[in-house]
Parts: structure tokens; sequence; C-alpha cells
């Protein structure tokens, strides 16, 4: 993920900052309990994609 997408990118329900998860591929907003996933270097902002983060999860990521 190119840090410089990363610092422009915000989450689309909240608009508040994301977190690189680089295990998962995946985009975490800890703020909407979102996690977007990242296909073929490509970001899918779309809440309808994106995982909910379980409590445990949400805590973590925090």
């Amino acid at each position: 993920m190119d840090p410089k997408l990363l610092d422009i990118l915000v989450c689309p329900v909240t608009k508040g900052p994301l977190r690189y998860d680089r295990e998962r591929q995946e985009l975490v907003s800890p703020s909407a309990g979102l996690a977007y996933p990242i296909r073929d270097s490509i970001p899918i902002m779309l809440e309808s994609e994106a995982r909910r983060l379980d409590d445990a999860e949400r805590e973590s990521k925090a």
C-alpha cells in the first residue's frame, strides 16, 4: 500500500483515519468498526464490501 495514498484516504462512513493491516490486506477504521478490503492493490472503499470488526478486534486495533 502506497503511504501517500494512505495519507489521503479516509473512512467513507466516519471520515476518520484508516490504518493499513498488511497481513489481512485491509484498511481498518476502528471508529467505524469496519475493515475495507484491498483487492489487486485497489482499496474497495464501499461500506457494503467492508468486514465488520468484532469487539476484540476493535479494541486491539484502536
